[in-house]
């Protein structure tokens, strides 16, 4: 494999009832809000950032950093792998493997901030 891969801390899922979610993870579990956009609530979990988005459920998406998200692409499609999702603007590419873990590859280099993880 051409890329270091490099788990994130970030964990994503996505539901319709993302009012009734973030209230779930806020008053029920107690998690603290670290981010909030029109779609996406960041909660820190501890050992995980949990972000609760709005949209169509697809199961929690783990992430992978890699300095070559195209190359990791490239590299993961050869062994198996599916594409779920692809959207440069977020950025994501939702990536299937042959044992049923979903993932985000997200770039690990500056351009998010240097520091990894969802590019908010």
């Amino acid at each position: 494999m051409p890329n270091a891969f490099r788990a994130a801390r970030d964990v994503i899922i996505r539901t319709h009832a993302w009012d009734d979610a973030v209230a779930f993870y806020t008053s029920v579990l107690g998690l603290e809000v670290v981010h909030r956009s029109e779609k996406l609530v960041g909660l820190e979990a501890g050992a995980f950032r949990l972000y609760v988005e709005k949209g169509e459920n697809h199961g929690p998406v783990f992430e992978w950093l890699v300095p070559d998200v195209p190359a990791a692409k490239h590299a993961l499609l050869a062994r198996g792998c599916t594409v779920v999702e692809e959207d440069a603007s977020a950025p994501r590419c939702y990536i299937r493997d042959p044992y049923g873990l979903t993932f985000n590859i997200g770039q690990s280099d500056a351009r998010c901030g240097g520091r990894g993880g969802l590019c908010l």
